[in-house]
């Protein structure tokens, strides 16, 4: 009963947090949701060193940050984690629990361009076929990924589908991304089966009488959130052994469409990427794929070029 209490406290905390961020930093929810998650995991590491709130030092952040490293998280999530901290002092600074915003002086690292993972064509069936498709959350979890992978969808792009933007028989569906810019993004045959199954037989048992508006939904029947999606997904990359995080699937789908002969300017509008740039990335992973099978296949000769 404590630790209920304790855990009932926590997210009525979290709740104030990710309302500030709304009301007094004026971020996106997306933004909202990212901080209130990395500032939970924050919170939780704090809980289990026993350091209380109202006594965090800079060293304690430095000591969380390390921990994170050793986490394996990448430059880009320990750069978000800096980011999350630093809105979370401004919070607790205007509410007097801090006395200045700490997480100002830690360092951000350097981001570098790193290429984005991607699985082969074989991993990702590996990991969709480690699906348990007899339960009805099974069939959600096959539509669910089996959509984000063919329509290359962001995670959020995903929990916010709505059903009256998706369109069966056309085999499309219109996607609200990044800065509620809209775009039409079509899905194969398998894609198709999946997702009618989901939204004909599984969809209304879990939804019951009660009208959602959103595609896939948790098994209560409300809305997935993306934290449930990622809790998922980790389940799957356990089981399959493919290592991958849920935006993997997206990165996969963009690179397999180029290696397929796609042009550039189709894979952005498949994307919703505003700029061509951050689509060129993509090349890049191709090409080091082609080294790298050229570096196996013909050792000794790849400098001689």
């Amino acid at each position: 009963m404590i630790e209920n209490n304790i855990e009932d406290k926590l997210q009525r905390f979290l709740t104030d947090f990710y309302t500030d961020l709304i009301l007094v930093e004026r971020l996106s929810k997306k933004s909202a949701e990212t901080y209130r998650f990395c500032i939970e995991i924050f919170l939780h590491w704090c809980s289990r060193q026993h350091i209380k709130l109202a006594d965090v030092t800079v060293q304690n952040l430095v000591y969380y940050l390390t921990w994170r490293k050793t986490q394996d998280k990448s430059t880009l999530t320990l750069s978000k984690d800096i980011s999350s901290l630093r809105s979370f002092g401004a919070y607790m600074v205007r509410r007097q629990k801090w006395k200045e915003n700490y997480p100002l002086l830690l360092e951000r690292p350097k981001l570098g361009k790193n290429l984005p993972k991607v699985l082969s064509v074989e991993q990702v069936e590996k990991l969709l076929a480690t699906i348990d498709t007899s339960t009805d959350l099974g069939k959600r979890d096959d539509a669910l990924f089996e959509l984000i992978y063919s329509c290359g969808l962001r995670i959020s792009e995903a929990c916010g589908l709505l059903v009256q933007n998706v369109h069966i028989n056309e085999k499309t569906i219109l996607v609200c991304g990044k800065g509620d810019k809209e775009r039409i993004v079509p899905f194969g045959e398998a894609a198709k089966a999946k997702l009618e199954l989901y939204l004909t037989e599984v969809r209304p048992k879990l939804v019951g009488s009660v009208i959602i508006p959103e595609v896939f939904v948790n098994y209560k029947g409300q809305p997935i959130s993306r934290k449930g999606v990622w809790k998922r997904f980790q389940e799957l990359e356990t089981l399959s052994g493919v290592e991958a995080k849920v935006h993997t699937l997206r990165h996969s789908f963009a690179t397999h469409l180029l290696a397929g002969g796609a042009d550039l300017r189709s894979v952005q509008e498949l994307l919703g990427h505003s700029d061509l740039s951050t689509t060129t990335i993509y090349t890049h992973v191709e090409d080091k794929e082609l080294a790298d099978y050229h570096e196996k296949y013909f050792p000794g000769h790849a400098d001689s070029e």
